[in-house]
């Protein structure tokens, strides 16, 4: 479950992901005239209707696959929360999670039986909200029991539940003040807005709060606001209108209707005055944030400054990273944000500034470009590009029907907060229609108010202090309105959860083959849902083959591709692909390099065009070159203040050996020396040596045809040929494990909790066990429900979240065990992972055949909602592609996943040797250090980020209290 901050009602308007890549030389052909096809129309129709109870159902049919989206919104979020109570709707979020009356036990286990895909629940000010993608012959499981927890909760919330969520929720608030500039999002709430006004506090809530909350506050709390006349289901995909008004008047029509609660008034709360904020955190560089309060959603100005958003900083060509970062280079990133509510929303610009600028100067120049939109409004140019970067991104957004941002989510939204389920047409209207001088109008009329800017300096974090809690006052619920009745029903609630039996069969899209004048293979998977054409274009040479040279070359200039190409430099490369609608991408992973195009199929051959000069003629020019060198050293230092990605950093080499092509930091971000040393050479090499068409394949999956993409692909690709002689892959030798445990620590100051790591060397992906490891991987903690997440979340109630991974790779793969925990539950925590781990991997534990049908169960007929992207069929061709597997591999991996036993679980689990794991633990050394060493786990050492011994740490630690 996650809780989010406060999104954008428009959910379907996403930000365009413009990455970057790097190419070869110059064509003629990459200059080729474009065509362009008639723009597609798009929209998500839908059917609605009311039950006599209140809840107001929406309807999408598609039927692209079969799988329905369940998507149920509940009108409450933290706004409703009075005094005293803050955190309670994220709380219940929480708890609806844990069984209800006649379905005790995890929510979560018939679904993964099913096969239920996108299934989460989040909280935000405004809404609660549940969702999962099930197969259609799975829907009338889903509905008994999202049914059973609307209608039948109160009775099976006790104290032991209570005290578990609770603690998980803590330890969901300590993950996030415990990152770098993390403490922020609670003082800009109390900042933003005052003493009383709903969006004062967090979503979260305080701890305060939290330990006050006595079982029958939150029975109360229930049976006031989780009712049908204050929510919103949406039943997408393979469903229609008869059928949902059948299922639906059957499990939902009996729950009586909770009172009609009022909502509390739009308030914008525009600032008095400007006003300003400075915090001191472990952090390696500076952040400015300014933010004033606007138009809440679904408001005409609210779109309007999406697109001042996307003029000023939302964009990568925008007038502050134009400045900013290109031309006067006072920052290593800028963005800004319009963040949409239901009473009120946020304007954002946020600046992480270069080390040793004043941040006063970067001040000055937003206040000058922000004072130059207001007075002259954007060109007609650059308002173009906006429009299209907005309709691009519903476009891409309406692919999925369920998940965070699908198309239910939207129709969700719109109808909890308009009562109109297609309140986004409105927008997308408005956005279509809108002038220079609306947008500049907007711009004035609410940037033109007083702002608040905070700003976030390196320093010694200090606790944040809570504010102090106020008593709640005495409520008593209010009686239902009489206008809602209940429907009788059929319905045996104690013959327990309908069994699902049978389940659609998996159509993965058919794999077509050709080969491109140049040489290189194409793949092609049609995907006709949505106008849109994914293309990747997959190299070898990834992160490995930095190996005995500069680390982070292969990252690094993969990345430079996209700042200028052919006869266009880098603002004006991102902005041709932004009019475009275009999303491009490229970059590095351990064994390979890929670039990637998402383009709008009306805009194909022109975005085909520029992906082609991207990648035959990146400009890597010395001035861009230097400008993303600073960037780039400033990210290594966040990955260095960030605990997950430090022990990402020194975990690899400590495994492999830094002698090794895998022993590099993980991020494939390199060092600061190795960066700062690479120069247009080495940029120019690495293209010649792995970025070449010869042994390249290009994955295509969307809206065309063999015959419509290959004369394409040729017309801009046909004549590029790599020079001289290609490179040989990368020999990625075997590595021996160590032949005892070793524990190595990271001193964290002021953290509130510790991200606990161990590591072992596995068998290569390509290896003949890799399936059935990977499954036997998913008891300890592959799964939700596996037993290390149980364990240290669900029982203990010490982390958020506990898992265990297997990474990829073409030679010996990584196996993690990841644990963020509450600092004062560290050592146990590491005991309890130790333990886990020992007693399956050598049989005391074994994986038992409930487990395994679990699995393999959910593994199965999760398949026709796992694919329903192209990115997520793009992503399993790329395996097949990079492991050598054949084409029928999602059948032949099937094969296997159903022929899975415990033994076969067992025999996969005795090759995790827990005697030779390597543990790396990033916390307060204060307060960890003397009860990790108590274990007795395996010799310890105290390292830096970079991995280097830190001697003295020990020493001056202080003893644990």
């Amino acid at each position: 479950m996650r809780t989010s901050p406060r999104p954008q009602i428009r959910l379907l308007a996403l930000a365009l992901s413009t990455a970057l890549l790097g190419g070869v030389a110059a064509s003629a052909t990459a200059q080729a005239p474009t065509t362009a096809t008639a723009p597609a129309k798009v929209d998500i129709p839908f059917e609605q209707f009311t039950l006599p109870n209140g809840l107001h159902v929406i309807v999408h049919t598609d039927r692209k696959a079969p799988i329905v989206a369940v998507n149920l919104w509940y009108h409450v979020g933290s706004k409703d929360e009075p005094a005293g109570r803050s955190g309670f709707a994220h709380l219940f979020e929480h708890l609806m999670f844990n069984g209800s009356e006649n379905a005790p036990g995890e929510f979560f286990a018939p679904f993964e039986q099913a096969g239920a895909t996108d299934m989460n629940g989040t909280t935000n000010t405004d809404r609660t909200n549940y969702f999962e993608n099930v197969p259609t012959t799975a829907l009338d499981m889903a509905l008994w029991m999202e049914s059973d927890r609307m209608g039948h909760l109160v009775g099976a919330i006790d104290q032991k539940t209570l005290d578990e969520q609770r603690g998980v929720v803590q330890n969901e608030k300590r993950q996030g003040e415990n990152q770098p500039y993390g403490q922020l999002r609670e003082v800009v709430a109390r900042t933003m807005y005052p003493v009383g006004h709903p969006y004062h506090h967090t979503t979260i809530g305080s701890m305060n709060d939290l330990n006050a909350a006595s079982l029958d506050d939150v029975k109360t709390w229930f049976k006031t606001w989780y009712g049908p006349n204050n929510s919103v289901l949406v039943l997408a995909g393979d469903i229609d209108l008869a059928t949902a008004k059948e299922k639906v008047a059957k499990y939902f029509g009996d729950i009586p209707a909770t009172p009609t609660m009022a909502q509390p008034k739009v308030d914008i709360a525009v600032l008095k005055k400007d006003g300003r904020t400075t915090l001191e955190d472990k952090v390696p560089q500076v952040m400015v944030q300014r933010l004033w309060n606007v138009p809440q959603a679904a408001t005409q100005d609210a779109d309007l400054l999406d697109l001042v958003s996307d003029v000023l900083g939302g964009s990568a060509s925008s007038r502050l990273d134009a400045r900013l970062v290109h031309k006067d280079q006072l920052v290593d990133s800028i963005g800004t944000a319009n963040y949409n509510s239901q009473l009120a929303g946020n304007f954002s610009i946020r600046a992480t500034v270069k080390t040793g600028v004043d941040e006063a100067k970067v001040e000055a120049v937003i206040n000058e470009e922000l004072a130059r939109l207001i007075k002259d409004g954007p060109t007609e140019e650059e308002l173009e590009r906006a429009k299209t970067t907005y309709r691009a991104s519903f476009i891409r957004g309406i692919e999925r029907i369920g998940g965070f941002g699908g198309k239910a989510d939207a129709l969700a939204s719109c109808a909890t907060f308009t009562g109109d389920p297609g309140c986004f047409r409105a927008s997308l209207a408005n956005v279509n229609n809108a002038t220079v001088e609306q947008v500049r109008a907007a711009a004035a009329k609410w940037l033109g108010n007083p702002s608040h800017t905070f700003v976030v300096k390196p320093g010694a974090r200090q606790p944040l202090v809570e504010e102090t809690s106020a008593k709640p006052k005495p409520f008593t619920t209010p009686k239902p309105d009489a206008k809602y009745t209940t429907t009788a029903s059929t319905v045996d609630r104690k013959a327990g959860v309908p069994k699902v039996e049978s389940f659609p069969d998996l159509k993965f899209p058919a794999l077509q083959h050709a080969k491109l004048k140049n040489g290189s293979t194409v793949v092609l998977a049609e995907r006709h849902e949505i106008p849109v054409v994914n293309i990747s274009y997959d190299f070898d040479g990834g992160y490995a083959s930095d190996h005995g040279g500069k680390l982070g070359t292969a990252g690094f200039a993969t990345s430079m591709l996209g700042e200028g190409a052919g006869e266009l430099g880098s603002l004006a490369f991102k902005s041709r692909s932004e009019e475009l609608g275009a999303a491009m991408e490229a970059g590095a992973s351990l064994d390979g390099a890929t670039a990637s195009l998402s383009a709008l199929k009306e805009n194909l051959d022109a975005s085909v065009g520029l992906f082609s000069t991207m990648l035959r003629a990146p400009r890597f020019e010395p001035s861009e070159i230097n400008r993303v060198k600073a960037q780039w050293i400033a990210g290594i230092a966040q990955e260095k203040a960030r605990p997950q990605t430090a022990a990402l950093r020194v975990l690899p080499p400590l495994l492999y050996g830094e002698a090794h092509p895998y022993g590099i930091p993980f991020t494939g971000s390199g060092t600061e020396t190795a960066i700062a040393a690479l120069g247009r050479e080495d940029l120019l090499n690495y293209q010649k040596q792995w970025l070449r068409p010869e042994k390249a394949t290009v994955i295509v999956v969307g809206d065309t045809t063999l015959a419509q993409i290959v004369p394409m692909l040729d017309k801009y690709f046909g004549d590029w040929k790599g020079e001289g002689e290609a490179k040989a892959g990368v020999e990625i030798p075997a590595v021996k494990r160590p032949a005892k445990p070793r524990v190595f620590l990271i001193d964290q100051p002021g953290a509130v909790q510790a991200n606990i790591y161990a590591g072992e060397l596995m068998p290569s992906t390509k290896d003949a066990g890799s399936v059935q490891l990977g499954l036997s991987n998913d008891v300890l903690g592959g799964t939700f429900t596996s037993r290390l997440n149980m364990n240290l979340r669900e029982d203990k109630h010490w982390s958020y979240g506990a898992r265990t991974v297997l990474t990829n790779a073409l030679g010996q793969r990584p196996f993690l065990s990841v644990a963020p925990v509450q600092i004062d539950k560290t050592a146990e925590s590491v005991a309890e992972m130790q333990r886990e781990i020992v007693e399956y991997t050598t049989g005391k534990a074994p994986a038992t055949a409930a487990e395994v049908d679990k699995i393999v169960a959910n593994e199965l007929r999760s398949q026709p909602g796992a694919y329903e992207t192209a990115d997520a069929v793009m992503s399993t061709i790329g395996g097949i592609v990079r492991y050598g597997r054949p084409d029928n591999w999602v059948q032949v991996r099937n094969e296997q996943v159903a022929a899975f036993t415990p033994a076969q679980a067992n025999a996969a689990a005795k090759g995790i040797d827990a005697n030779a794991l390597t543990w790396v633990i990033v916390g307060d050394l204060s307060k960890i250090q003397a009860p990790i060493e108590a274990l007795k786990l395996g010799e310890l050492s105290v390292i830096d980020a970079d991995g280097k011994p830190v001697t003295a740490a020990k020493a001056q630690a202080k003893p644990a209290k």
